[in-house]
């Protein structure tokens, strides 16, 4: 299987409502590696690596997220695959 690496930003209200805690749930039970961060600007990023279809559930996932938020938009980048990642991690705020 093929895998990938994609960055997320997730707009709206995604910040105070567990949207990393449970993304990093999700991530792990999908075997998805990365991390997960609030931004200064109020949304949220993420760096994703794994199998396609395994990013594509997470990815899927994003638009709806936790209970609690409401999500205004949803922006995918693909990068290129490094593998660099052992494990899924919430970072502090970065930008």
């Amino acid at each position: 299987m093929a895998k990938v690496r994609k960055r997320v930003v997730i707009a709206g209200r995604v910040q105070g409502v567990f949207y990393r805690v449970t993304m990093r749930e999700y991530a792990q039970a999908l075997n998805v590696n990365g991390w997960v961060k609030n931004r200064h600007d109020g949304k949220v990023e993420a760096l994703l690596e794994g199998e396609v279809e395994d990013l594509e559930k997470l990815i899927r996932w994003c638009y709806q997220g936790p209970p609690g938020a409401r999500v205004s938009a949803v922006k995918v980048k693909t990068e290129q695959y490094t593998g660099e990642y052992a494990g899924f991690e919430i970072k502090h705020w970065g930008w």
